[in-house]
């Protein structure tokens, strides 16, 4: 009789008891193996496919863009003429704009430093690492962290009269204070979702927010001498 064998596909990840095995591996799970005598390497082949094909996608994008649009770029320096106003690439035109308001040291040492230090340090530190709305959990106490954290920032931006700065911070402050009033149980759909946000959501999104008004406000409402100017008149 000649020696059949069946193969049968069952959910198994022991490598030793079932060496020849067919795997699905579906979209919301991982590839493991339990052993104890040999060391495994987990790989993500799926994500890194993506991850190629997006780079490829953006680089024609900026291939083709490039090839469409002329950069602005102006004619070459000269010295013996200097614009007027004098403006930062794009990107620094937030830290450009702070330099209006703020002295030197706080604006172009103070602030950046501790950005970078936060971006050094906060990775070593459980900061809400679980991702659950920020008021979940102790309330009353992140409240007043909250209330204190939001008063010394509205007082340090009014005594440098850095309004345009205030806007987004008052504007944050109150939808936190939304979300702090907000649970998963609420009827509106917004204010489920203020309410499933983390500390690092409001944080990362007070910072770009600031830094997104910064830089517009740099890019279109200032002109000559650095003065408040509306972008759709000359100067």
């Amino acid at each position: 009789m000649a020696d059949t064998k069946e193969f049968v596909a069952v959910v198994d990840s022991n490598a030793k008891k079932s060496p020849r095995r067919i795997v699905f591996i579906t979209r919301r799970t991982s590839a493991q193996v339990k052993t104890e005598t040999e060391d495994q390497v987990q790989t993500f082949p799926e994500v890194l496919f993506r991850a190629a094909i997006a780079i490829q996608v953006l680089t024609i994008v900026l291939v083709w863009t490039s090839l469409i649009f002329n950069a602005p770029l102006e004619g070459l320096a000269d010295p013996s003429h200097t614009p007027n106003p004098a403006k930062a690439p794009w990107y620094f035109l937030g830290l450009q704009e702070m330099l209006h308001y703020f002295p030197p040291v706080v604006a172009g040492v103070l602030a950046p430093g501790l950005v970078v230090m936060a971006l050094i340090v906060i990775p070593y530190f459980k900061v809400n690492i679980e991702a659950e709305g920020f008021f979940t959990k102790d309330r009353e106490r992140r409240l007043r962290i909250f209330y204190a954290v939001a008063a010394v920032l509205v007082v340090f931006l009014g005594t440098f009269h850095v309004i345009v700065a205030m806007v987004p911070t008052l504007i944050m402050a109150g939808l936190m204070l939304l979300a702090s009033q907000s649970s998963a149980q609420s009827p509106s759909a917004f204010r489920r979702y203020l309410a499933a946000k983390p500390l690092s959501y409001w944080v990362m999104t007070w910072f770009l927010l600031e830094l997104m008004v910064l830089t517009a406000i740099g890019t279109f409402f200032r002109g000559p001498g650095w003065s408040w100017v509306l972008p759709w008149k000359a100067y």
